[in-house]
């Protein structure tokens, strides 16, 4: 495979363009395209901004219009071959005369998959491969679902350097520090679902919203799930008008996430109790981990995680770290340690 300096250069900015800022997380792919001239110069640019709206093709070819004919599209993603609530991308590129198609990464769903197939039977020139590890990156709890059948979950919890959540009387405000909790902010915004039990939402009545800096709340807001078979207080933050929320009237980890991708969610942050934790890390059902640890140690009190039923040290979970970062402290606070880990088989 043979690539341009411009066809390069094209893709990263097809994947920054994908990459825009507060696209509401949803069922589908984000993905970004660049049309280049015959001398390698941008036409125009497009990118998905959500289920609904314009495919990153389509949208590239509307601001290109006639300038389209003959010329190069790099696209982050394979062109998708069927009519969903769209119409299918590889289509619209034979159509507007597209002479040459650069893809990073094939279209995992079957669903959408075939488009590259399409364009080469009607005499575009299809090339593929080109920064696909930065697409896949991109787009990696869309893939993961797509794949397993389920969403990718993200469990999250922050403790004290003993493994304590809370503290014996219960209180667990704050464990971590101002920059730990703004950094869960931001991982909660890449994600489109965040999780917890009924026995949370009791005890510590969490809002469960994404908020910025300054505790703004942002536009678009993940889906609030309660996972648990007992009612809820009605008084409940979470049942609030801030986001939509969803209770899941069960206690198996396998039927919640079922019904969650029943709903096109993608991407769950795990953000229950211990109890749930361990109901989720039992099943099997826990793909990527992130820790904050704070300089604290209470003795007593709550642990981060329930009962796995590991008997010796020898069966004891074992999940890779794939990244360590501090984070400074901020007005006189200790800095605390952000640990990213990931199942050893999937390591």
């Amino acid at each position: 495979m043979t690539f341009s300096d411009a066809e390069r250069d094209a893709m990263r900015r097809a994947l920054a363009l994908a990459a825009t800022p507060r696209i509401p997380r949803g069922p589908n792919p984000r993905v970004g395209c660049v049309l280049l001239d015959a001398a390698g110069r941008t036409i125009a640019e497009g990118f998905h901004r959500g289920a609904g709206t314009a495919h990153a093709e389509v949208d590239a070819l509307a601001r290109a219009g006639e300038a389209a004919r003959g010329s190069t599209a790099v696209v982050t993603l394979e062109p998708c071959n069927h009519t969903g609530r769209t119409g299918p991308c590889a289509l619209a590129l034979v159509g507007a005369g597209v002479r040459r198609v650069v893809l990073a990464q094939q279209d995992p769903n079957p669903l959408a998959a075939g488009g590259a197939a399409t364009l080469r039977a009607a005499g575009v020139e299809v090339e593929s491969g080109l920064l696909e590890d930065d697409a896949r990156a991109l787009n990696r709890a869309w893939a993961f679902a797509v794949e397993h059948d389920r969403p990718l979950v993200t469990w999250k919890f922050a403790a004290s350097l003993d493994g304590r959540s809370a503290a014996a009387d219960g209180t667990s405000r704050w464990i971590s520090s101002t920059a730990a909790r703004l950094d869960t902010h931001r991982l909660r915004a890449e994600c489109d679902t965040m999780l917890v039990g009924t026995g949370t939402v009791a005890i510590d009545d969490p809002l469960l919203t994404v908020r910025d800096e300054h505790g703004t709340p942002l536009a678009h807001q993940p889906l609030r799930a309660v996972m648990g078979e007992r009612d809820l207080d009605p008084g409940r933050r979470v049942l609030g008008p801030d986001a939509e929320t969803v209770h899941l009237r069960t206690r198996d980890p396998h039927a919640a996430l079922a019904e969650l991708h029943r709903r096109e969610r993608r991407h769950v942050f795990l953000e229950g109790g211990p109890t749930l934790a361990a109901a989720f890390l039992r099943a099997g059902l826990v793909d990527e981990i992130v820790a904050y640890v704070a300089p604290l140690l209470l003795g007593a009190g709550r642990a981060a995680v329930g009962d796995l039923g590991i008997p010796t040290i020898a069966a004891a979970l074992r999940p890779l770290v794939t990244d360590v970062t501090v984070l400074p402290g901020v007005d006189g606070e200790q800095p605390n340690i952000r640990l990213t880990l990931v199942p050893a088989q999937e390591a």
